[in-house]
């Protein structure tokens, strides 16, 4: 153990130390004259704003930008780092009326130039320079047109020196999604300067990036669902530059967006619901749905299970699971231990539900939202089915795999059924946790068994299922402690389980992105025996 520790401290200490000489390197002069060799090309296709639709969240009022006279702002050190990365992203150009004056646009971009002339950590990191980069370019109107001849070398300049930076750092990064916004703003600026070198780079990476983090269904490897509706936007945003701009569209771009369009409309447009599995939070796709449908992009997919979930539907309900296995220790920094947790919805309301995903990695709760007591699903000793360990960037990922070792289900006339099973708890508690949730219609019952399967090695521990409400229903504990009756909006159920202890426990909500509610859940509770052990329970509609 004492020789493990040494050798993570020295492989922290080096990498550590890297860091610390490439900071030096980049903000060298020999560094800053390296990308600063470019071209004389000037700006010759300039997207329409409007292809952005899917990324932006317009505000309903446009604003003028004599209300954005940000110059003094860049040298401000009291500015949050979350407002650091907006402000510098440039983003809140989407939300400037085009009739506000281009001077003032210009004015802004010229100061932050200057200021920023050279590499600066904070503000040239993969994402927010690329996202920089994007709406330079994408509020031409604003940031370019009318402009003399002095100002646009300055900017494009500036563009092609932090796209040069981008060509050079891009590849070490190992998070996923600002690859995948750099490859958007290589690609854009290879398309607007009408340079080869910058197309071909982003044509490349978006390939290297399909192919690397894809599985042979088209859904992120990942398993995430708000990663799924992230890459799409992406793609797309793609295609339509390249479309608008007459460039030819590669068939491996058409090819990944028919699969996670397929797979965008098994977990989103077939239902129009909000699932909490693996890392998802509430998110509002109904205005991504109207751009899609206003650039022609139709998809379909009738099958009820894809890429480990579970989707069934009955005329009021929708039953849905995640019985898939974890990804792979690369692809897991969002996952959370939630094997064969479970999601209700009744009319739209959701019945039974998980607490959803706090994403801020440097924050205690995203930890304690990775859980498996986070989730509608089985726990034993209070421990997650799936290690988790934090990596150099100290993000949890997994450190140990479960297996899914069957999965099945049925979609019948007035039944709905599924079933399935892991191994883990086999290691450390010698048990098969297997579950099969059955929802008859005509009686408006749902009937769980929760099976734990001993083996060899079995250890004796405390159990516990839970299943988390949404902040606001009402639950109310029978006098006699066999049932729990849950107030929804529009109906009442009743909880029961004969032969455990039930009971309710205030706990946490994390369904909205980066906040927290507090929420009620139910759960059973009880010691796992030696011989194989069935709990069961139920819940139906009053």
């Amino acid at each position: 153990m004492i020789l493990k520790n040494s050798f993570n401290f020295i492989s922290e200490f080096l990498n550590y130390s890297t860091n610390q000489i490439r900071k030096i390197y980049l903000s060298s002069r020999i560094y800053n004259k390296k990308i600063s060799k470019i071209d004389n090309k000037t700006i010759d296709y300039k997207p329409s704003p409007n292809l952005l639709d899917c990324l932006i969240k317009y505000e309903k009022k446009k604003k003028n930008i004599e209300n954005f006279y940000l110059n003094s702002i860049w040298q401000n050190k009291e500015v949050s780092e979350k407002d650091y990365k907006k402000l510098h992203s440039f983003f809140w150009l989407f939300s400037i009326d085009l009739k506000s004056s281009k001077k003032i646009t210009q004015s802004i971009i010229l100061n932050w130039i200057e200021v920023n002339e050279k590499y600066n950590y904070k503000n040239w990191e993969i994402d927010t320079l690329s996202k920089r980069i994007i709406s330079w370019i994408s509020n031409s109107q604003l940031t370019y047109d009318e402009s003399d001849e002095n100002y646009k070398k300055k900017l494009n300049d500036s563009i092609k020196k932090q796209i040069n930076h981008l060509l050079n750092e891009i590849n070490r990064s190992r998070w996923v999604n600002d690859k995948m916004i750099g490859c958007a703003a290589i690609t854009l600026s290879g398309i607007s300067y009408k340079d080869q070198k910058y197309l071909e780079y982003g044509l490349d990476l978006l390939k290297e990036i399909i192919n690397s983090s894809f599985d042979n269904e088209g859904f992120p490897k990942s398993r995430n669902i708000r990663q799924l509706v992230f890459y799409l936007k992406y793609f797309i945003l793609i295609r339509e530059w390249l479309k608008e701009s007459q460039n030819e569209i590669p068939e491996y771009l058409n090819e990944i967006i028919f699969y996670l369009g397929q797979n965008y409309c098994f977990i989103w447009q077939n239902n129009n619901l909000n699932f909490l599995f693996n890392g998802n939070h509430i998110n509002e796709n109904h205005n991504f749905d109207k751009y899609l449908k206003f650039h022609n992009y139709k998809f379909k997919n009738n099958i009820n299970e894809h890429c480990g979930y579970i989707i069934l539907k009955d005329k009021n309900i929708v039953l849905s699971a995640d019985i898939g296995p974890p990804p792979s220790k690369k692809f897991s920094s969002d996952y959370q231990s939630g094997a064969l947790s479970i999601e209700i919805f009744y009319k739209d309301c959701k019945l039974i539900s998980n607490c959803g995903y706090f994403q801020n990695y440097k924050h205690q709760l995203n930890s304690i939202s990775k859980s498996t007591v986070t989730h509608s699903t089985l726990i034993l000793d209070n421990k997650s089915s799936c290690s988790l360990k934090k990596d150099q960037d100290g993000i949890l990922k997994t450190n140990q795999d479960l297996k899914i070792l069957k999965k099945s289900s049925l979609s019948e006339k007035n039944f709905l059924c599924i079933n399935g099973s892991h191994d883990g708890y086999l290691k450390e508690y010698g048990v098969i946790h297997e579950r099969k949730i059955e929802y008859f219609s005509n009686k408006f019952l749902f009937m769980g068994t929760d099976k734990l399967i001993k083996k060899k090695n079995f250890k004796t521990s405390s159990f516990e299922i839970r299943f988390h409400l949404e902040p606001g229903v009402k639950v109310t504990k029978t006098q006699d402690g066999k049932s729990i009756l849950i107030e929804l909006e529009n109906s009442g159920w009743k909880f029961s389980c004969k032969d455990h202890k039930i009971d309710v426990e205030t706990g946490l909500y994390f369904g909205k992105k980066n906040s927290f509610l507090e929420n009620q859940n139910i759960f059973v509770s009880g010691i796992t025996q030696k011989e194989d052990q069935e709990i069961k329970w139920e819940i139906n509609k009053i």
